[in-house]
């Protein structure tokens, strides 16, 4: 992506989409003394591509509220003493309206150079929405703005609760607030309607136009915007190769891939599980020959290598990265916001629950279940605890004054042993940092990679929903729900193996954990100790067996994709689904001080709380 534009043609665009267009005619300001319009900007191929650029850059000035949202409102991240008022006001679930994170103006900015970008396609190439057209690469680039547009509207609507629909001929940010602060309803005063063809020359009539504000809930903005990505868009993705020579670059970009994962994410959170499950079966299923077994969960990042998701960018893992480079001043502030020296702030941290969530993991365990009597189980040998591919060094790391590591396997012993005070004594002065951010990365450099979505990620969600896959059977004529399913995705991969004879290892395989079982006799082991607890039943219970998987996926979500942004959204959909806000207000309040647990509790309760309600 880099080698295929020079300095000039960014900055045309970045003119182009920050702010500077004024009507449909004038293409830039004229108080700047430059008068270049439309028409002759856009007859270059690479003034679209550098156009489109722009609008990645908008997309990256998204990266840091969408993790601050999306984390530090849920229940693995957590603020320190160094944490600024807009971070406090997101931790205490009271956001002012100046709040930087609550601004919907880089949303607005995306929206409005997609829209944009999109008219002028429609103009100048009107086959892009002629769906039996041949396919060109104005459809795949009309393609990549309509699916980064929805991909926008789908995160704001998740954030504000609803959005306001802006109209495609608005494609200046200071139009749209123009628009949203119009008192009465906004009144458009040129609307130019084009000739069949597309040509200017064929305008046939001018006249106002009456805009009213329309806001769209979450349900709504989903249905509307997979409608019409499902209706409009007849591929997605300018094959850059030959250009650059770099494999990266589609996941650099909407490509297909992303296209299929941003439609089943949205379906998910809309709750459809069969048209979610539709297009994330195809991404994952698709057919690749060769050795390169995209997006299947092979020995490719398996154990130790698992931390190389986050060094480089890799189409097997990787389907949607925003690239960041620090020699092409692309930077972001999450490792001001995690690292507590070389000059950054350390204002986030992460939780206790999030450590406990990979330090009470258990390898090579022995035990002996009984279920008559239940009680009599026993723990021969507990193993070795820690997700240690996954956890400590990678997603996480303690660190002293003196910059030295504890040495986490024996304080993790000391754990198992239950002696608090040597815990205690070897923990003292420490502090726990989030990690993933600065592998590979100078205190200075500020440029890690932001995945949107991955593989692992992916399959986390096909899982959760075969949860709830119900298919008729017609052994006995009846509906028979098929959790084994989710089972066989996320332990070892054999869901795929059964058809394509594949190398699968599945999300805890590939990192050596053993799988989860869903039996009718549970027994409970101490997280810490893992010496044997108690035991229930789940005999003739399919809801309590569903309920049980569903709560060990979204703690294994919780270690696979800590801190990439998702969490806060993963306990929404389940405590809806559930119709049980208290799934997400008890997990999310149980980092909070004890007096301020049950204010938190009581405010998450009630789902409107769930949302900045920034437009009311």
């Amino acid at each position: 992506m880099r080698k295929l534009i020079n300095s000039i043609k960014i900055f045309i665009l970045f003119i182009l989409t920050t702010g500077y267009l004024t009507s449909c005619v004038d293409f830039f300001n004229p108080d700047q003394g430059i008068d270049i319009t439309e028409e002759q900007l856009y007859s270059d191929w690479y003034e679209y591509r550098a156009a489109a650029m722009g609008m990645y850059s908008l997309q990256q000035d998204l990266v840091e509220q969408i993790l601050v949202l999306g984390e530090l409102r849920g229940d693995l991240l957590t603020v320190t003493e160094n944490a600024d008022q807009d971070l406090m006001e997101i931790y205490n679930f009271n956001v002012s309206r100046g709040n930087k994170y609550a601004s919907p103006q880089n949303f607005f900015k995306l929206i409005a150079a997609t829209n944009r970008m999109i008219s002028i396609l429609e103009h100048k190439h009107p086959s892009v929405t002629d769906m039996d057209a041949p396919i060109n690469n104005y459809d795949r680039l009309y393609g990549e703005a309509l699916t980064m547009r929805a991909w926008a509207y789908f995160n704001a609507a998740r954030i504000y609760g609803e959005v306001p629909f802006i109209d495609q001929r608005f494609s200046t940010v200071e139009s749209i607030n123009e628009f949203l602060e119009s008192p009465t309803a906004y009144t458009d005063s040129i609307l130019i309607i084009y000739g069949l063809d597309g040509y200017s020359n064929d305008t046939i009539r001018n006249q106002e136009v009456v805009l009213e504000r329309n806001y769209f809930d979450v349900d709504r903005t989903i249905r509307h915007f997979a409608h019409e990505l499902e209706t409009k868009v007849k591929a997605v993705g300018v094959n850059h190769y030959m250009d650059n020579e770099d494999n990266s670059w589609e996941v650099t970009i909407w490509s297909q891939w992303s296209y299929e994962t941003l439609l089943g994410h949205m379906y998910l959170t809309l709750g459809d599980l069969a048209k979610s499950a539709q297009y994330f079966e195809t991404l994952l299923r698709r057919d690749i020959r060769g050795d390169d077994l995209r997006y299947q969960l092979t020995d490719a990042f398996a154990e130790e290598q698992w931390m190389e998701i986050f060094k480089n960018i890799d189409r097997r893992e990787h389907i949607l990265t925003l690239e960041f480079n620090k020699q092409n001043q692309q930077q972001h502030s999450l490792q001001r916001l995690f690292l507590p020296y070389g000059g950054n702030d350390y204002m986030l941290k992460p939780t206790s629950a999030s450590v406990h969530y990979f330090e009470t993991q258990w390898r090579g365990a022995q035990y002996n279940r009984r279920t008559n009597p239940p009680d009599s189980t026993r723990t021969i040998n507990p193993g070795t605890p820690s997700d240690y591919y996954r956890g400590f060094g990678i997603s996480y790391v303690y660190v002293n004054q003196n910059m030295e590591v504890p040495d986490i396997f024996t304080m993790l012993e000391y754990k198992r042993l239950e002696e608090p005070r040597s815990v205690e004594s070897m923990m003292q002065g420490v502090d726990t940092i989030v990690y993933k951010y600065t592998i590979d990365k100078g205190v200075f450099e500020s440029d890690a990679n932001y995945i949107i979505y991955r593989a692992g990620g992916v399959n986390l969600y096909l899982a959760e929903i075969y949860i709830y896959w119900r298919f008729f059977d017609e052994s006995t004529n009846s509906p028979r729900s098929y959790y084994q399913n989710a089972l066989n995705i996320v332990n070892n991969g054999s869901y795929y193996n059964t058809s394509n004879n594949r190398d699968q290892l599945g999300v805890r395989g590939r990192v050596g954990l053993p799988g989860f079982t869903i039996q009718d006799d549970v027994h409970v082991f101490d997280p810490f100790t893992n010496e044997f607890s108690h035991y229930y039943s789940l005999q003739n219970n399919l809801r309590g067996k569903q309920l049980k998987l569903e709560n060990e996926l979204m703690e294994e979500r919780a270690r696979e994709l800590a801190y990439e942004g998702e969490r806060f959204y993963d306990l929404m959909r389940v405590a809806k689904r559930r119709g049980d806000p208290a799934y997400l207000a008890d997990r999310v309040s149980a980092k909070y001080p004890a007096g301020m647990r049950e204010h938190i509790r009581s405010l998450l309760m009630d789902e409107q709380n769930w949302y900045i309600n920034y437009f009311e």
